[in-house]
């Protein structure tokens, strides 16, 4: 469970973020933990996660380097961050969610506009949340933990048929639907 205090913070960053991009007319939609949260999920502590198109990430990294937040290319080479020192939190502005560009578009069709924290926004789809936490487990990083509470919790939200659609290439994700079949939770 998150500390109050610091879901709180993560909140403040994310209604600001969020309101530098809207403002600003740069199309988003907030993604991760944070997406599930405003759809019913667990809080969240870890940051704040924003996809959008690659040819809008360095006007949004510029605006919130003008807004007065630190912000980092990260040799990755799929997201920026920025660091909102006001209160301790990191933002990731996604470009390329599992080195796949070309998914950005179809993300932000399908994501819907929710309240959450005062502010309306786009929110990624439960099921476009897990495809991207599926498909980034590997070998030496197979957790499901993340994705068995996110699936628990927002089971009723999920489109099972386009998740196996997206994800089901990956043998972890096959390991994943298992798993949820047999907890009871894919149907």
């Amino acid at each position: 469970m998150a500390d109050d205090e610091a879901f709180t913070k993560l909140l403040e960053a994310m209604k600001r973020a969020a309101a530098l991009l809207r403002d600003n007319d740069v199309p988003f939609a907030l993604a991760g933990g944070l997406a599930v949260y405003a759809r019913g999920g667990p809080a969240t502590e870890h940051d704040v996660d924003f996809v959008l198109r690659e040819e809008d990430a360095e006007r949004a990294l510029d605006l919130f380097a003008r807004a007065g937040m630190r912000t980092e290319r990260p040799p990755e080479g799929w997201l920026f961050k920025a660091f909102d020192d006001e209160n301790g939190s990191m933002i990731d502005l996604i470009f390329s969610p599992n080195r796949m560009p070309e998914v950005v578009p179809e993300i932000l069709e399908r994501a819907e506009p929710i309240e959450v924290y005062a502010i309306t926004m786009n929110m990624m789809t439960v099921t476009d949340v897990l495809a991207t936490k599926l498909l980034t487990l590997k070998e030496h990083e197979v957790d499901y933990g993340d994705v068995l509470e996110i699936a628990r919790n927002c089971r009723e939200q999920i489109e099972w048929d386009l998740l196996r659609e997206r994800a089901g290439g990956s043998p972890y994700a096959k390991a994943f639907f298992t798993l949820a079949e047999e907890l009871g939770l894919a149907v």
